[in-house]
């Protein structure tokens, strides 16, 4: 029998609940669940009823987990070498480091955290630990489209970026979504809106494919489209250390939204329509072009390609895999946790560049951010009257 690493998931939501599923349906053969902790015991009387369904149906061996009201209980009961962080986003890092120091393996779900400060104390704790495996449930990166163009783009065969365009409103989510937990949509809760919750996948891909930008100019509005205090509508301008300029427009108020993603290059442009990629070639660079063109209304012709792609997405899935494949054998991670801090520095420097009115220089002033976010926090309010409420988040990444 091979060997299994033994993980507490903590937090039985939507995500937790997510991970769950796919471990016990042996979509993880080299992970089983020794350990579950969540606050509210109907999720782990669901948690204990839906392994004994797959029992029941001979789908899984799974051991019965060990249970636990506290995510620090269980850190601490010995029943686990490492952990899935699934709680709300404030206490990523706090738990991460808990872990750490108990000598558990992480790995966390996005955001890495709320701001950029709480991020890096979770960093250095991680590098006290070299021996402890610290990754990040970036299940995006898994696509096949963002993982071929990262390599269409690294690989500088068409020049340098001139110019990057992300629409990403597909994230429509009604009001009952945000009236589901008391912490959701609140600064106190929650620290931000949609792009803590929806977007740092988009974010991480953004600055993984085509590097960070120097510059950020944001218009956000919060609380337009739902009853929420935080921001639900994002319009973002930024630009790149080389000159080249980028927008990112995301919101959770439309439907049935937008998936465009669009890098253009000095010799092509690459698009992203939801799972389409496309490649438009010219025949020579821009620049080059322009320089030896005497036509007024010239152009370099272009041929469209249909982008190849090796059509592999396992998502959360094939993050696990990789997760337990370092730390069994120590192969690479499809996300080290470090990383997260990446897309938490322009969601963070995006609502800093929204709060004070103007242009945000990265790197920014992080304590700046910090106290901006504590003045949010301290009028917050959480909601009453809560319906408290699971889903299924398959198809909603």
């Amino acid at each position: 029998m091979s060997q299994k690493v033994k993980v507490g998931i903590i937090g039985v939501g939507n995500m937790g609940s997510g991970h769950f599923k796919t471990i016990i349906d042996g979509e993880v053969p080299e992970i089983e669940v020794t350990a579950l902790a969540d606050r509210r015991p109907e999720r782990l009387t669901w948690a204990k009823e839906y392994l004994a369904e797959a029992k029941a149906a001979g789908k899984t061996e799974n051991p019965e987990p060990a249970l636990f009201s506290e995510g620090s209980e269980l850190i601490a009961s010995g029943k686990c070498e490492a952990v899935l962080v699934c709680i709300p986003h404030y206490f990523h890092p706090e738990m991460s480091i808990d872990a750490f120091r108990h000598g558990l393996h992480v790995m966390c779900e996005k955001p890495a955290g709320v701001y950029t400060l709480q991020v890096r104390e979770m960093m250095a704790e991680a590098d006290k630990h070299p021996e402890l495996v610290f990754g990040m449930m970036f299940n995006q990166r898994t696509n096949c489209v963002y993982r071929k163009m990262r390599e269409i783009v690294q690989s500088g065969e068409y020049g340098n970026i001139r110019r990057t365009n992300w629409i990403i409103t597909t994230w429509y989510r009604p009001q009952f979504y945000y009236d589901s937990g008391d912490w959701r949509a609140t600064w106190s809760g929650e620290g931000g809106g949609v792009l803590l919750n929806q977007c740092p996948h988009q974010l991480d891909l953004w600055q993984w494919i085509c590097g960070m930008p120097v510059l950020i100019d944001s218009h956000m509005k919060f609380g337009k489209w739902h009853d929420i205090e935080v921001e639900d509508d994002v319009t973002v301008y930024c630009e790149y250390a080389n000159g080249a300029t980028g927008s990112f427009i995301t919101s959770t108020g439309d439907y049935p939204g937008t998936n465009r993603f669009e890098i253009v290059m000095d010799g092509a442009t690459l698009i992203c329509d939801k799972e389409s990629l496309v490649l438009k070639k010219l025949n020579k660079p821009i620049d080059e072009f322009s320089a030896t063109n005497t036509s007024v209304f010239g152009h370099p012709k272009a041929e469209t390609v249909e982008v190849e792609t090796d059509g592999e997405n396992p998502q959360h899935k094939g993050v696990l895999r990789k997760f337990a494949a370092a730390i069994l054998r120590g192969e690479p991670l499809v996300a080290d946790g470090r990383e997260g801090i990446n897309g938490l520095t322009i969601s963070n420097a995006i609502h800093l560049s929204a709060w004070l009115g103007k242009e945000i220089a990265i790197p920014f002033d992080e304590q700046l951010y910090f106290e901006e976010l504590q003045k949010r926090i301290a009028s917050s309010r959480r909601k009453e009257n809560i319906v408290s409420a699971t889903g299924n988040t398959e198809g909603t990444y």
